[in-house]
């Protein structure tokens, strides 16, 4: 397949110039108000060092957008240096004292990948951190991102046993539910089935514990107009509403270092989707699906991310923000939504019939 060798290729690429990476740095976090289960609240945002995503470093490259593995150490990791480097980003927040007053606490666990795989985030650390945060009466919810192959009885077994009835949310990078899309444009390596199959197993745990799914969503894959990133995404919000999903977060292109989707933006062969696009996206979601949607503005307004104009982008970047407390429409004009209601109007209009064999990268 043309476009996992590619990815392949500027994966390795990638790897092969990485200036060495100090492993206290790899770490970071931040913590800010959020949407929480119980309401608005306030979250930790919290990221593991790891030695990167599995789907990344193996053969298929990973996915056409992704550049976590330049942020990961790439070598093994001691499971103490995971540890010391969580409690350490931990402490650097005063959570306790917005918990006194009222506040309800939550924190997400990225790990660059896979928080679920052991060969990522080892169990012994893993065991250390659920531990840690069971223990911890500030904390109500922890979310943790993975793939759907390592969502498993056994390991949502040793979770539960350590968390006992605290919220756990499994947050899955589906990006879309057509498979064309997933397998051959993002070059995600999963099926509908097998996503489908994890979600059945998130579902059946609810019967005794507090468990609850997110499904990403990509706004806007390669080889896709601005008027089928819309319907894609608003589609693959329904079909998680459909299979069960508790909420979905949409996360609109952004052109990072080292993929695919650069060198095709870098061509003249792409361009992240307009703001434009994505409050047509999440006001749509918010009216044909009910359960939470979530609008992520990471780029907004910057060069590599979604853009309209310098006189709208900021003022709809915090509007977005707002509307994702309280599930509410966007409301804005701007002279220059002319030119996204024409581009998403004609974009399909010269499209050639022919199914696309080559990316236009030579």
């Amino acid at each position: 397949m043309e476009i996992r060798e590619l990815t392949k290729e500027i994966r390795d690429k990638s790897i092969k110039y990485a200036k060495p990476k100090e492993l206290d740095r790899l770490s970071t976090s931040w913590y800010q108000e959020d949407l929480l289960y119980s309401g608005k609240g306030k979250t930790i945002f919290l990221i593991l060092p790891t030695p990167g995503c599995s789907w990344a470093l193996g053969p298929s490259g990973g996915c056409t957008m992704c550049s976590y593995i330049s942020d990961c150490y790439l070598k093994p990791i001691e499971n103490s240096k995971i540890i010391e480097l969580f409690e350490k980003e931990l402490n650097k927040w005063d959570y306790g004292e917005d918990y006194k007053n009222g506040d309800k606490i939550a924190i997400k666990l990225f790990a660059s990948g896979s928080f679920l795989n052991p060969k990522e985030v080892p169990k012994e650390a893993r065991d250390h951190i659920l531990n840690k945060l069971a223990n911890m009466e500030e904390i109500s919810e922890i979310v943790v991102e993975s793939r759907p192959e390592y969502v498993k009885e056994e390991v949502l077994d040793e979770i539960f046993d350590i968390i006992n009835d605290k919220l756990f949310e499994i947050s899955i990078g589906l990006e879309s539910s057509n498979e064309e899309t997933r397998l051959n444009k993002i070059n995600k390596g999963f099926s509908n089935k097998s996503f489908e199959k994890a979600i059945k197993l998130i579902k059946e745990y609810k019967k005794n514990y507090n468990i609850k799914s997110k499904g990403y969503i990509f706004v806007k894959p390669i080889l896709t107009s601005e008027q089928e990133a819309i319907e894609e995404a608003i589609e693959t919000a329904s079909y998680c509403e459909n299979i069960g999903m508790d909420r979905v977060s949409c996360c609109p292109a952004t052109i990072h270092r080292g993929t695919l989707i650069e060198r095709l933006w870098r061509r003249g062969s792409y361009q992240p989707p307009w703001i434009w696009s994505t409050i047509e996206v999440i006001n749509r979601i918010r009216q044909n699906v009910k359960i939470p949607a979530l609008m992520d503005t990471s780029g907004f307004g910057s060069r590599r991310g979604p853009y309209n104009c310098k006189k709208c982008n900021k003022e709809l970047k915090y509007r977005i923000i707002d509307s994702n407390f309280d599930q509410s429409q966007i409301e804005y004009d701007c002279e220059c939504k002319k030119e996204w209601v024409a581009e998403v109007k004609f974009s399909d209009l010269n499209k050639s019939k022919t199914p696309i064999k080559h990316l236009p990268l030579y």
